[in-house]
């Protein structure tokens, strides 16, 4: 497939509207509203585990999804190498390297170092919309992980 030509202006800034979307799906599940990650999703957006068989479609189920996170869970997520590849005016690629610290029953206070609990990376799609760039699919590949730790509930803050 040829890509379309692109004025550079234009792909710099498709390039980092999706970069945006990728920064900012990690920042609202780790600091904000979770259910509103569906939002950053277009009306059919999908998300998958290859691997696992797992797949999430259309934004009212991505909504439920990510709603049920459990409240008492830290997590902080860094994203790194991000590669957004534009293929036309509203279509784009991307892969983005993962690496998520988490736990269950936090309280609060600060934790003592722990192994991340997963280490992957992304691959996405994304369209433009009236406008605006969205998800419309995600693919989550993780060669490292582990079940999510929950803390003992008589040491949470240590």
């Amino acid at each position: 497939m040829i890509d379309e030509a692109i004025d550079p202006m234009d792909r710099l800034l498709a390039e980092r509207a999706c970069e945006r979307l990728i920064v900012d799906f990690v920042r609202r599940l780790d600091l904000g509203d979770p259910a509103s990650v569906a939002d950053l999703f277009t009306v059919d957006g999908i998300w998958e585990w290859p691997h696992g068989g797992r797949r999430i479609e259309g934004r009212e189920a991505l909504r439920a999804y990510f709603g049920s996170r459990p409240a008492d869970r830290l997590s902080r997520r860094m994203m790194t190498n991000i590669l957004v590849t534009v293929g036309s005016a509203t279509t784009a690629t991307a892969t983005s390297y993962l690496t998520t610290y988490r736990v269950d029953g936090y309280v609060d206070g600060m934790l003592p170092p722990r192994l991340p609990a997963n280490v992957g990376h992304y691959e996405d799609t994304f369209r433009k919309v009236g406008g605006a760039w969205l998800l419309s699919a995600r693919a989550t590949f993780l060669p490292f992980g582990a079940d999510t730790e929950r803390l003992p509930a008589t040491r949470r803050d240590s």
